[in-house]
């Protein structure tokens, strides 16, 4: 039998229309006290209890309610006068729509990835941070986020891809980038956003396009540089900027992509790059970008 933890990551992890049923305060005698808990479905059906009777079914109805509205509402029910129970108190309970939390791959586990994490934790992100080195990801203090330290060719094919994923590509290396890229930019997403100059931009483009790896149209539905032009330079106010602009498109009533031009996000001429410009792949500012 599941408990209602299991429950809620369950409807949490689907999307399951449902809501949470919590006593918040009780006053005489009731059947249950506060604390109490009860998932109610969309179709009616309840997991846990808040009392049973007709105070329960009243509660079915006001949990109903607040899954079409979308709005957590708080119920008073005076059990004598409301339900014509015995036990002669007042219950007081909160009820929540559950909401399904948006995936948020953050791949790269340096200055803006560990930023990035620390920052949207509260933001109702189900948050997955991927780098091969070890010592980065053992380095980030965030309890809910879940690490993977494997190369990113080893844990692309095995992740869920759909309209509530957003990515973050922020690798140490500018060929990472450019090779996790390639593999997202193919699949359903949300937000899909690569860290960098204007010059690795373009130069990124001119790759993708001369060697078939994206279309125009694909290119344009993916944010680099990433993020709201704020003019930030350190790696908490780039992150910053990451996560302004992953609110805004979450919160926005369209699924596309509106695309802001964020060259001022990394400063070119205080970045040093220092990759291998000859063989044409590997262009672009590097400053934060480990």
């Amino acid at each position: 039998m599941k408990s209602l933890f299991d429950e809620m990551a369950e409807i949490e992890r689907t999307g399951k229309p449902a809501a949470i049923c919590v006593i918040t305060e009780t006053h005489g005698s009731t059947p249950l006290k506060t604390g109490a808990k009860m998932i109610v479905y969309l179709d009616g059906k309840i997991s846990g209890t808040v009392g049973g009777g007709t105070l329960e079914k009243e509660v079915i109805k006001n949990a109903l309610e607040v899954i079409h509205n979308g709005s957590p509402k708080n119920f008073t029910h005076n059990l004598v006068k409301d339900h014509q129970m015995c036990c002669g108190g007042i219950v007081k309970i909160y009820i929540e729509p559950a909401q399904k939390a948006n995936k948020l791959y953050i791949f790269g586990a340096g200055h803006i990835g560990r930023q990035v994490a620390y920052y949207a934790e509260p933001l109702n992100f189900r948050i997955s941070i991927f780098d091969e080195r070890k010592e980065m990801l053992n380095s980030i203090q965030i309890s809910d986020i879940d690490k993977y330290p494997f190369h990113h060719d080893e844990i692309l094919s095995k992740l869920t891809f759909d309209e509530d994923t957003f990515i973050i590509i922020c690798t140490h290396l500018h060929h990472y980038d450019r090779e996790i890229l390639a593999y997202c930019i193919k699949k359903h997403f949300h937000y899909l956003g690569m860290i960098g100059s204007k010059r690795k931009v373009e130069i990124t483009k001119k790759i993708f396009l001369q060697n078939n790896v994206a279309t125009e149209a694909e290119l344009e539905n993916v944010d680099m540089p990433m993020g709201l032009d704020i003019g930030g330079e350190s790696p908490a106010e780039i992150a910053i900027s990451i996560l302004a602009k992953l609110i805004e498109v979450k919160n926005s009533s369209s699924n596309i992509l509106k695309l802001y031009s964020t060259e001022t996000l990394i400063n070119e001429d205080t970045a040093k790059d220092k990759t291998n410009e000859e063989d044409g792949n590997s262009y672009g500012c590097g400053k934060w970008n480990r």
